[in-house]
């Protein structure tokens, strides 16, 4: 996983409310545990009629979506099913972030474990933003997470939150099991001078 700090991204907002992980990848996709490959199904029976040809009415078959970044979404993104899918299509298409006022708990923690951003914001800035997304083509955000910092065009910044478990994985590209793997000496160490815990346990 690449780790997660600051970047500049082109906005596309998509100003649906309830968007459920059903809509976001649906479920004829999920045959496989693959991660790759998933982006070209993203949105599929939004971004696609019924011949399979692309839906221009779609946000995401505009121009303005080409090389976006970050997902400007409606509020209670990934609602749903537990699927990881979800975000694993949404990190092939090419987003990073996602910015709502609200994320399904589930999707929120899946996609803080595979990399992508779950940036929530208040109302206000959320109404600002598809505000500032319609008016000003294109959009552009500055993410830092370091500083828990989104970026305005006109230079002012909203703070967003995250715990600080997921942003120091995020920050070293890594998840549970690699923040494990890279302390297993102080785990070795801790076991070795404890010879009598395992039993203690038991």
């Amino acid at each position: 996983m690449q780790p997660v700090s600051s970047f500049r991204g082109k906005v596309v907002p998509l100003p649906v409310t309830d968007v459920d992980t059903d809509q976001i990848i649906p479920a004829r996709f999920l045959k496989t545990i693959e991660k790759l490959g998933l982006g070209g199904n993203l949105f599929n029976d939004w971004r696609f009629l019924p011949d399979g040809s692309p839906n221009r009415d779609f946000v995401l078959n505009q121009p303005r979506a080409e090389g976006a970044s970050i997902l400007l979404a409606g509020d209670n993104f990934g609602c749903g099913s537990s699927r990881e899918h979800a975000p694993w299509a949404l990190l092939g298409f090419g987003f990073r972030a996602v910015v709502s006022t609200s994320f399904a708990d589930i999707f929120r923690n899946n996609c803080l474990k595979n990399g992508l951003l779950p940036i929530q914001v208040d109302g206000a800035t959320h109404s600002r933003l598809f505000q500032l997304a319609e008016d000003d083509h294109p959009l552009v955000l500055t993410v830092d997470l370091a500083s828990q910092e989104l970026r305005l065009p006109d230079g002012s910044t909203v703070r967003f939150p995250i715990d600080r478990f997921s942003k120091q994985c995020l920050l070293e590209g890594g998840d549970q099991l690699s923040y494990i793997q890279q302390r297993m000496d102080v785990i070795v160490a801790y076991e070795r001078s404890s010879p009598n815990l395992l039993s203690t346990v038991a």
